[in-house]
């Protein structure tokens, strides 16, 4: 078996994995348009090996459904007219059934395929695109999933032990001194990266202290003790009619309940951990934490910079700088263009990983992306001076 096809099969394999614990009631509900149910992520990543590879390089490949392009495209403009986001969770149709027959028919046709055109370069580039594309969604099905389950007053458990924040900071944070100086940032073309991780460039950086550990629990909630929810000095002007249009008073899935403090996780309310590392906020809020402080976030360019020096991969990090195109960036043409390209206004860039983030979809040039307010990821606050 080639390393290619064995990759396949260990990725779409994990994806259902993450699915075993779920009833058939838990793959379909959309409680917010930015959630997608568990159903429709299986579905999507299966139309895009079926759209970008299948249909091109299987030769008289007939699809499984001539409706499913339209049900489970996501926001690919140039492949044609898709369902709305906020109505996926409407599809009790197709059957939590058929999208998996649907999965199993196009897994045999992409053996096949994969088989056929191990010498083509151009294919074996859009199947290790088409996996790190379901890598990216298989995170999103878990926090999604998490958004769902933690808005339910059962609180259900989604699977014991399976807590994804329970990570304890066991040193003592101190800052890591970085010097002056140009420096490359940047992803080479020695191994897979996206194109928004492109042009590998130079930058000049002043000196600065970037923390070596992420923010707790416990520093957050001196935080929220002490009013910073409520002292404007800390917010963005936006964040604060944010904060009165949603009523915010604290992290996502965080709840006081008889004066305790508890968060929400997929393995079930449990006590907050002080000492575990902050989860599920937003850059609104990692941005007036840092204020509070009297410190800031770090710029992409730093953390890229700083990584080897400290422990990363725990949560997104938010960072200062806005999701724009590195100097040279090109759109590629075709759907693949629209895959980071179109993105680049009115967002946050985060360095790093999370707990929820495929094993090896990660590496410091790695440009996740999120409007500020945005905090059902695993972000977390590591801070700078």
């Amino acid at each position: 078996m080639s390393q290619l096809l064995r990759q396949y099969k260990e990725t779409r394999a994990y994806s259902e994995s993450l699915c075993e614990p779920l009833e058939t009631e838990d793959y379909v509900p959309q409680p917010a348009e930015f959630v997608s149910p568990p159903k429709w992520h299986l579905a999507h990543t299966t139309w895009f090996f079926e759209e970008l590879l299948l249909k091109g390089y299987y030769k008289n490949y007939k699809i499984f459904h001539n409706k499913y392009s339209y049900l489970f495209n996501s926001y690919y403009n140039t492949v044609g007219e898709r369902t709305g986001r906020a109505k996926r969770g409407n599809l009790s149709r197709p059957t939590v059934k058929n999208v998996y027959q649907y999965r199993h028919y196009v897994d045999k046709f992409m053996e096949i395929c994969i088989k056929d055109n191990i010498g083509n370069t151009e294919f074996i580039k859009l199947v290790v695109l088409g996996l790190n594309h379901e890598q990216q969604h298989q995170e999103l099905l878990i926090t999604d999933l998490k958004y769902t389950l933690g808005l339910n007053p059962l609180f259900p458990v989604y699977k014991a032990h399976y807590s994804l924040v329970d990570d304890i900071q066991k040193e003592k944070p101190v800052f890591i001194k970085i010097d002056a100086g140009d420096y490359q940032i940047g992803a080479d073309n020695n191994s897979f990266s996206y194109d928004n991780e492109h042009n590998r460039h130079q930058v000049y950086l002043d000196d600065y202290q970037i923390s070596s550990e992420l923010v707790t629990n416990e520093a957050y909630l001196t935080f929220v003790n002490n009013g910073g929810y409520d002292n404007f000095n800390y917010w963005h002007d936006e964040a604060l009619a944010w904060l009165a249009q949603y009523n915010i008073r604290h992290p996502l899935y965080w709840r006081k309940i008889e004066d305790k403090w508890y968060q929400y996780t997929l393995s079930g309310l449990k006590p907050l951990e002080p000492k575990a590392y902050l989860s599920h906020i937003s850059y609104y809020e990692a941005n007036a934490f840092a204020l509070w402080q009297g410190l800031r976030l770090p710029t992409e360019e730093e953390w890229e910079i700083a990584s080897p020096k400290f422990q990363w991969g725990l949560r997104w990090e938010f960072t200062q700088s806005a999701y724009t195109p590195y100097p040279g960036f090109k759109t590629a043409k075709g759907a693949v263009g629209e895959y980071n390209g179109k993105f680049m206004v009115n967002q946050k860039v985060l360095r790093g990983a999370s707990r929820a983030t495929y094993p090896g979809h990660s590496r410091p040039t790695y440009r996740n992306f999120f409007h500020p307010h945005m905090r059902w990821q695993l972000t977390g606050i590591r801070l700078a001076k």
